[in-house]
């Protein structure tokens, strides 16, 4: 099993995303006029960094990227929390002042947003080697404490309304309840760290295993719903 998971981990998380960004762009039409069109790129966007960021296998002696070796860029941790730990973030809090109407919520989303930017700026700036050499917890838990606002409020908001009637046609009652369980899942590992090494393999896999089953869980609800759900007009709020 874990030879098995080790060998097609990349291409296991790679099915699984672009059968959901495939999925969106299929089922484009049906959301187009929703904020689930944003979702739909968002998932395009996720699938081409995940390729991109495997640009590491290809720094090699007499490879394309060889010159990057021995260099910040010959690991991709700066690249991973670039497009995910900060760029997801920023995207889910601008998607949900797309379906949050409460203007109070929207006030506490916008500022959150713009605290935890600023302050993503200012650790990398303050800690430029760090960004280069590995994940960095503090930007991970900040996140999910804005994911978790984010989906609190938009429960709350069906919750006093009549989408309780069928919050279960919902596309976005999927994806908040979606990305809360799979931050929840993802975060606890940040302060474990320290383990992620060549030393303990045991907790590699481990780690592997809840990325890749998280992940599965994640792209294939996004899917189901893509297809299962009914598309919900709102009134679009860019900002």
């Amino acid at each position: 099993m874990e030879e098995f998971l080790s060998s097609n981990y990349t291409n296991l998380t790679w099915a699984v995303e672009f059968m959901a960004a495939i999925t969106g762009l299929v089922c484009y039409k049906k959301y187009k006029h929703t904020p689930v069109r944003f979702f739909i790129f968002f998932l395009c966007f996720i699938a081409v960094a995940e390729v991109l960021s495997l640009y590491t296998m290809l720094i090699k002696n007499g490879s394309v990227f060889w010159f990057l070796k021995g260099t910040v860029l010959q690991r991709n941790y700066w690249w991973g929390t670039l497009y995910w730990t900060i760029g997801s973030i920023m995207f889910y809090s601008f998607y949900f002042k797309q379906i949050i109407k409460t203007e109070k919520y929207l006030i506490i989303l916008k500022y959150s947003r713009y605290f935890f930017l600023a302050y993503a700026l200012i650790y990398i700036a303050t800690h430029f080697n760090n960004y280069f050499l590995r994940n960095i917890p503090s930007l991970t838990i900040m996140g999910t404490i804005i994911i978790f606002m984010c989906v609190i409020f938009y429960f709350i908001e069906v919750l006093q309304s009549n989408k309780i009637l069928k919050f279960y046609k919902s596309i976005n009652f999927y994806i908040s309840s979606v990305i809360l369980i799979w931050w929840l899942i993802i975060t606890p590992l940040v302060f474990y760290q320290v383990y992620f090494n060549n030393v303990d393999w045991n907790f590699i896999f481990l780690k592997w295993q809840i990325f890749l089953f998280s992940n599965i869980f994640m792209y294939s609800t996004f899917t189901f719903s893509f297809i299962f759900c009914n598309p919900e007009i709102e009134n679009n709020k860019l900002n």
